[in-house]
Parts: C-alpha cells; sequence; structure tokens
C-alpha cells in the first residue's frame, strides 16, 4: 500500500502531480482553510502533509495523528509548527529557504519605498477625485530613500538582500541589529553596520523588520520602541505577524510619532487590527512579500522535494533539502 499524504492548500497543478508518483494525495482544490478539527479529520491515516502558515500543527493534532512522519511547511517560516513537539515524536519538520530570499527582499523595498513616498495615500487621493490642481508644495512629500539611513533589524539571509539593495543600488548607510554581529566579511558584502538595538531605532530613517518571529521577538516593536524612532522615520514590516504592536503602532501613526508605516504581515492575520485602517498614513498588503510567479513555484517544488524525500522516495530519499530539525533524521538511521 503506497503512503498517503494530504495538501492542505491549493498548489500548482503540475508541481503537485508529483506527489501522485509516489503517493495517494488527498488535496484541496477549493483551497479551503480548514478548521483544527477538520485537519485532523483529514489527517488520520497520512504519512506527510504539505502545509502552510493557515494550519496549527501542535502536540494535540500530532497526538490525534499519530501516523504523521513528515510535515513539510511551504514558507521559510514556520511559527504555525510546533517544532519541539515534532521532534518529540520523531515528526521531521522541513521549510521552503533560500528560493524566496530575492523576491522577498525586492517587495521589503517596494514596500519600503512606498511608505516614503506615499504612494497608496497619493492614489486613493487622485482615484478619490481629490486632485483639482497642480504645483501643490507640499502635496504628499514624503522622504527621501537615496542617502537615507536604513535600519534592518534581523540580518537573516532576506535582511542581508535588503541592505545590499539599499546600500548599493540606492547609496544608503545602512546599520543593522542581530542577535549575534555578522563576520567582517558579510558585513562588507552587504555594506552594513552593527549597531545595538537602541542606536538602530533612534538613527534609522527607514526601519525593515525581517527577524523569525518567537516569543522573544513578540512585539519586538511596541510603544516604547516607536517613541525613540525619529518623527520622520517609516516602519516596513515584511517579517510575521506579532512582531510589531500592531495596536501601538496605528496609535503612533495617529500621534505622528513616526511618519508612515508598511505592513505586510499582521498579529492575527488575516484579521487586522481595525485600527490600522482607519490611519491613512499606512501602506497594507496581504502577506505577498514572495508573491512571484517564479518564487511562489519554487517554494512549492522544494515543499514537495522535503515531502518526497522525508517518506522515502526519489533520489534524495531520506535526506530531504531543508529539514528544520534534522536530529529527526538522526534518530531515524
Amino acid at each position: 500500500m503506497r503512503p498517503s499524504v494530504l495538501a492542505t492548500r491549493a498548489t500548482f497543478p503540475d508541481i503537485a502531480a508529483r506527489l501522485r508518483a509516489h503517493f495517494d494525495v488527498e488535496d484541496n482544490p477549493a483551497d479551503t482553510v480548514w478548521t483544527p478539527a477538520e485537519l485532523i479529520r483529514r489527517l488520520q491515516g497520512k504519512q506527510g502533509v504539505m502545509s502552510t502558515g493557515s494550519e496549527r500543527i501542535d502536540a494535540a493534532l500530532l497526538d490525534a495523528c499519530p501516523q504523521l512522519k513528515a510535515v513539510c511547511n511551504v514558507g521559510v517560516g514556520y511559527n504555525n509548527v510546533d517544532v519541539a513537539a515534532c521532534t518529540a515524536r520523531g515528526v521531521l519538520v522541513t521549510n521552503t529557504p533560500d528560493v524566496l530570499t530575492e523576491t522577498t527582499a525586492d517587495f521589503g523595498f517596494a514596500l519600503m519605498m512606498a511608505t516614503a513616498r506615499r504612494i497608496t495615500e497619493s492614489e486613493r487621493f487622485l482615484r478619490h477625485g481629490e486632485w483639482t490642481k497642480t504645483g501643490i508644495y507640499d502635496m504628499f512629500v514624503g522622504g527621501d530613500v537615496h542617502g537615507a539611513t536604513l535600519g534592518i533589524l534581523g540580518m537573516g539571509r532576506i535582511g542581508r538582500a535588503v541592505a545590499r539593495r539599499g546600500a548599493m543600488g540606492f547609496g544608503m548607510r545602512v546599520i543593522y541589529h542581530n542577535r549575534s554581529q555578522l563576520a567582517a566579511e558579510a558585513e562588507a558584502e552587504c555594506g552594513a553596520r552593527y549597531v545595538d538595538k537602541a542606536t538602530l531605532l533612534k538613527e534609522a530613517d527607514h526601519l525593515v523588520l525581517v527577524l523569525p518571529y518567537s516569543p522573544q521577538s513578540h512585539h519586538a516593536i511596541g510603544a516604547a520602541e516607536l517613541a525613540q524612532m525619529k518623527p520622520t522615520a517609516t516602519l516596513t514590516n515584511i517579517a510575521r505577524g506579532g512582531i510589531v504592536d500592531d495596536a501601538a503602532l496605528a496609535q503612533a501613526l495617529r500621534a505622528g510619532t513616526i511618519a508612515a508605516a508598511g505592513l505586510d504581515v499582521f498579529e492575527g492575520e488575516p484579521a487586522l487590527h481595525p485600527d490600522l485602517l482607519a490611519v491613512p498614513n499606512i501602506v497594507l498588503t496581504p502577506h505577498i512579500g514572495s508573491a512571484s510567479v517564479q518564487t511562489r513555484r519554487a517554494m512549492a517544488a522544494l515543499t514537495i522535494d522535503n515531502l518526497i524525500a522525508a517518506l522515502g522516495f526519489g533520489p534524495r530519499a531520506g535526506k530531504p533539502p531543508t529539514p528544520v530539525n534534522p536530529e529527526v533524521l538522526a534518530l531515524a538511521r
């Protein structure tokens, strides 16, 4: 009998077809977001799951689905998965790093620029028929990007890619804060200088967040941190919801504590804090940082490579490309 796997959300049919060469596949062409109970029901008897950030994979689910051996998440982030609980039960977790780095950095830079130059504010103004005269000296004036100070909180692959764009493409002074300082060669390669968090907040003209979500990074940017930023500064979050206190950010935008913000991720998404919708000086996008055709196809393909290998098939059988908890593989040998 062939192993059974579950694909929790719709994906590219031609890529997903590769799963059927090895497994009995239950998929979700309607792209429904299942309740936790429905997800558990559908996982009965399944050895692997191709999951997304929409599904919470926790201890309770794992205990209800004892046949599950591999959780292959589409995305570099995996805060929807209790990795410790998976490891304790011998369940492998994988993600999709690297393939989305440059596309997400492109998007982060675009979102930061749209925020700095008030693109969406001015488009709404135009679409609503409010543009009735030209030559207004202060109409939607924003902040320059070229030559400004770019601050980056979190300096992994995406952070370094954002830094390169700022330093080399726009002549920006790049400063960053991270749990640990990069090696000198890596700093030189992306034109960035390490500073403490207080200095980052104080000096950045445009602060971009690219750190992973964890209990330690929850509300890493809240009211106290926003108060340390320049009133002319912008904040861009392409990392994860929960890193920013969205309620505090809305209040800071209303009060003029900072000039503007651009958010691609939110606490409790797809729900948004209603106060964010009530402030004009914000650019909002629905978690689309990696949303190019090429990158989303690469993410799906890597997830399927991981799932096939994790369950012992294909040229990399037993050696999936990007394990999150590789100690599970060592125990299985």
